[in-house]
């Protein structure tokens, strides 16, 4: 792929797309499901999708078509912002209540939570510049395949044969959308992965330590903590690795004011993502959350090759289908499981 275009390119001009990745993935473990009018829960579901597209698409375009070249950076932007609206939403709007942390030993814990975090988003921000979204998102959608690697490797958690056997379609049908992935790139190919074992992993050891009596925290308020200690962890790496980044921002800024808009509105939609996502949990169930993220996958790529006009294979296209199935596929194995052993 060729060098990402200069700041002076301006919107959609560059022919070859990139992909992106979502912020954070936590599943809300707040009450029970709460019955509200369908037209409430509609919207609900709506803003949830629009949410997660979005900042998939921003994200993408400003680290490829923009020319933003700083994704360590932008990362650490979507941090500050979650940590503004977080303390904003939750000391002030009071969506949940506060919660605290108990102890430096969990301090400790939910500092560990946020360099894994780090580093899975990091690495799904880079990959924006390299990778279509629809083939990023069909990476992403192998999350389960790491989880329950990780969950063995970590935890010696075995599974039924059935559910394991359910994982085969999902690498399958990324074997087979990587053979014929037009704008295929080997770097981006290798961080998108990392950025999905680095989701997976997050997964498995936020469930080993925040599981003590205590020290169990809302998702809204594990947010709240994880957000700014991320910022933390990144200060430093994007000035180490992408120099002096807020001033030339700043510069540019006086160039192109438009950078603004779109950073401010990128960092905040970034923060819509995990609110919705427990909104979406609220209003329905986490298993519908969960088929609902299924869908997404599809929804963003689709959108994203209309938008964006990056060339597509029938191949290529069949393997992010076997991907999603075999997701769809695991899933009712896990739940089969579940039912079967209790």
């Amino acid at each position: 792929m060729g060098e990402a275009p200069t700041w002076a390119t301006r919107r959609l001009s560059n022919p070859n797309p990139t992909s992106s990745d979502h912020i954070l993935d936590f599943q809300a473990a707040g009450p029970p499901a709460v019955r509200s009018p369908a037209i409430s829960t509609a919207l609900i579901v709506l803003s949830w999708y629009l949410s997660n597209i979005g900042v998939l698409l921003l994200n993408k375009y400003l680290l490829s078509f923009y020319g933003f070249r700083f994704p360590i950076f932008l990362t650490m932007l979507h941090m500050l912002s979650c940590s503004f609206y977080s303390y904003l939403s939750i000391l002030f709007l009071k969506i949940v209540p506060a919660q605290q942390i108990q102890s430096r030993r969990q301090f400790l814990k939910i500092l560990a939570l946020s360099a894994i975090f780090c580093f899975s988003v990091v690495c799904g921000n880079t990959s924006l510049r390299y990778l279509p979204v629809s083939f990023n998102q069909a990476i992403g959608a192998t999350t389960p395949f790491f989880t329950a690697i990780f969950a063995f490797l970590i935890t010696c958690k075995r599974e039924p044969a059935g559910v394991y056997f359910a994982l085969l379609p999902v690498v399958f049908g990324i074997v087979l959308a990587s053979n014929s992935e037009p704008l295929f790139h080997f770097f981006g190919f290798l961080v998108c992965v990392g950025s999905t074992a680095g989701r997976a992993l997050k997964s498995v050891v936020q469930g080993i330590l925040l599981t003590a009596e205590g020290e169990k925290l809302h998702s809204m308020n594990l947010l709240r903590f994880m957000a700014p200690m991320a910022a933390g962890i990144l200060l430093p790496v994007t000035l180490y690795v992408e120099g002096n980044v807020a001033g030339i921002t700043a510069e540019k800024a006086r160039e192109d004011p438009w950078i603004l808009f779109l950073l401010v509105g990128n960092a905040t939609v970034a923060y819509l993502v995990n609110l919705t996502n427990f909104l979406v949990t609220k209003h329905t169930s986490a298993l519908t959350l969960q088929v609902l993220g299924n869908a997404k996958a599809a929804v963003a790529a689709v959108v994203s090759i209309l938008i964006f006009r990056n060339p597509v294979t029938v191949m290529g296209m069949a393997g992010f289908s076997v991907t999603v199935m075999g997701v769809v596929i695991y899933g009712e194995a896990k739940k089969r499981s579940k039912i079967t052993t209790h």
